[in-house]
């Protein structure tokens, strides 16, 4: 018997094609970037089959409108919403789709390895849809995996599921309505603005109900920085001698926004003649918690603080790892791992680093392993980010930067929590109340393999303090400072904003980010908001057009304007349902197209009010 196996990626389909054929014969495909592999495996309840592995690049098909009047972009876009679209193999992926059809057409089987995901779900269905054409009665199976080490492909090839119809409609709803509302809108402003600005006459004004929150957050928080007017406020400090040491105090009443109650008050308790005395000193220990199994989203926080690049590359880079078999699927929303799997022969793999080779060593064979907290997500799919083997040569410094982050992360969250013992003295000083605190760290655990946070002690709290005692005081101050404007928006800060207000999933939100960049709606810059080289670049700022598009959309006088997160967390909410089954993939494809038709109508009514803020920011 022949079985047909397609994977999402050539490189996917030579590490699953060395890992169950052993031996293998190569074949051309037509495609220069695809090759056919066949080989022989021993499926239970099928025997041994002739297999062919091959793969695709992606998506293989695009969406189009039917009507060649409706692909030109002069076509009245009102009409985009209701016009018939299609699906067509990508041009560059015809010799592709018709390597499916040839091998699909003596294949009893066709089993799908393409990311466990749903647009791999998606992907596998698009797969099948070429294979049918020649050969309508093959059976699908799908091969469900989290990464390519060896036992976890065997145990996928001999546990084979269904295909997900839910998660590929889920897709298909997705993509119609991203479709449709991407080229009506795209049109409708990229029309009127060539139309009326000469120095636009060339530029593409793209929208997408993901691009358009993305870029209101970095707006937002401009001109929060913009319009912020410093207030001035009063505190009072207090340094006591305790034991020959000088003690510093902090007030707990804090900031003092009126001037003349923060006066008074410090007048009184100079002038009471009293000294402070203590009223509650306390010991307790405290901890430093080792971080949450690694997601998706948590791996291009950290990537882009601690590694200074931007998510998008994080995401590419963790992928080529994943596909060179190094790392698990780095597409997850799950930070707890199982309580079955066994983690002690994962960590085993890092004690052949020449840097982390010894610290592992103390987690497997010595007392420093405890079992991982547990966080409050788990999407059934697939476990958190992990090495799955140690590597030692890579592509670039970035691949192994990446890879580093996650080894060193794996290893710290099978770590004990690091340990300090914290003090703390109350005093009184005339009914003023201030305080200081020490902090020693006893443990360091985690910290040692784990660069990316910090956890300074400052030392005990000096000798001798014993509640009611009178201490001589050695300074006080009533100091005067300025609230300070909040900074830009940084990329950790931008992904959470988007994680929280659901815009994106866990594998989008870094290519929602790379497109604003790239259409210039945003740049990446300095604190000081002047553009700079990579590396450099931690957070954004608006471009004059960005931010035109913002205040023009948010004075139109929509329920809900298309640059606040609101639209884009139903919808992606109401996806969700359909790919858990609970939900009509049409009746959310409808109803969410009579909604932005509304939304489209008095956009194209009050247009003015987009073009006097484009006026206003970009002429």
């Amino acid at each position: 018997m022949k079985v047909l196996c397609v994977a999402e990626k050539p490189s996917v389909a030579k590490a699953v094609c060395n890992i169950l054929g052993g031996g293998y014969t190569t074949r051309q495909t037509g495609d220069q970037y695809l090759r056919n592999y066949d080989f022989q495996y021993d499926f239970p309840g099928w025997g041994v089959c002739d297999c062919t592995m091959t793969s695709v690049r992606g998506h293989l098909t695009d969406s189009e409108f039917v009507s060649k009047e409706a692909q030109k972009f002069h076509f009245n876009p009102a009409r985009l919403f209701s016009e018939p679209i299609t699906t067509q193999v990508k041009n560059d992926l015809r010799k592709c789709a018709r390597n499916i059809e040839n091998e699909a057409r003596h294949a009893r089987k066709l089993l799908i390895w393409t990311d466990c995901d749903r647009e791999g779900e998606y992907i596998g269905w698009e797969i099948v849809q070429e294979a049918i054409k020649k050969n309508p009665n093959i059976e699908v199976r799908r091969a469900v995996f989290s990464d390519l080490e060896r036992s976890h492909v065997i145990h996928a090839a001999r546990n084979l599921q269904q295909l997900d119809m839910n998660a590929v409609n889920a897709v298909a709803a997705r993509m119609e309505i991203d479709y449709r509302t991407g080229f009506a809108f795209t049109r409708l402003q990229t029309l009127h603005v060539q139309k009326k600005f000469a120095n636009l006459k060339d530029s593409i004004i793209s929208y997408g109900s993901c691009q358009f929150p993305t870029l209101g957050f970095i707006v937002d928080r401009y001109l929060a920085r913009e319009n912020f007017v410093p207030e001035p406020f009063w505190y009072m400090t207090l340094k006591c001698r305790v034991s020959r040491k000088q003690m510093n105090l902090k007030s707990k009443r804090g900031h003092i926004f009126d001037r003349a109650s923060a006066v008074a008050l410090y007048a009184r308790v100079c002038e009471s003649g009293v000294l402070p005395k203590v009223t509650n000193l306390s010991s307790r220990p405290t901890s430093k918690y080792r971080p949450l199994p690694l997601t998706t989203v948590e791996l291009l926080k950290l990537g882009s603080k601690a590694l200074k690049l931007p998510s998008k590359t994080v995401l590419q880079l963790a992928e080529n790892l994943y596909q060179e078999s190094f790392i698990s699927y780095p597409r997850t929303e799950t930070d707890q791992f199982s309580d079955d799997m066994d983690l002690k022969p994962l960590l085993a793999k890092q004690k052949n680093s020449p840097i982390w080779g010894d610290y592992a060593g103390t987690l497997v064979d010595g007392d420093a392993f405890s079992t991982p907290r547990k966080g409050r997500h788990n999407d059934k799919a697939h476990p958190p980010i992990h090495p799955i083997a140690h590597c030692a040569n890579f592509k670039t410094n970035d691949h192994k930067r990446v890879y580093e982050l996650i080894a060193r992360h794996f290893m710290a969250c099978c770590s004990k929590d690091a340990k300090g013992q914290q003090s703390t003295v109350d005093v009184d000083w005339h009914g003023e109340k201030f305080t200081a605190t020490g902090l020693v760290i006893l443990e360091t655990n985690f910290l040692d393999i784990y660069p990316y946070v910090q956890w300074t002690g400052s030392g005990e709290l000096p000798a001798g303090l014993e509640v009611g005692k009178e201490l001589p005081i050695v300074e006080s101050m009533l100091a005067e400072g300025n609230t300070t404007p909040p900074k830009l928006l940084t990329e950790p800060e931008l992904l959470a904003l988007m994680d929280m207000n659901g815009i994106g999933t866990d594998a989008t939100m870094a290519e929602h980010i790379s497109t604003v960049v790239n259409r210039e709606y945003v740049h990446r810059c300095n604190a000081q908001g002047r553009q700079v080289q990579r590396g450099k670049a931690e957070y954004f700022t608006p471009s004059p057009l960005g931010q035109a598009l913002v205040e023009g959309y948010d004075s139109i006088g929509l329920d809900r304007s298309l640059t606040k997160p609101f639209i884009r967390r139903d919808l992606e909410t109401q996806l969700s349902q359909v790919a858990k089954g609970e939900a009509s993939k049409d009746v959310v494809v409808e109803s969410a197209l009579i909604s932005f038709k509304d939304m489209f109508d008095l956009t194209k009514r009050e247009i003015v009010k987009l073009e006097r803020a484009i006026r206003q920011r970009v002429v």
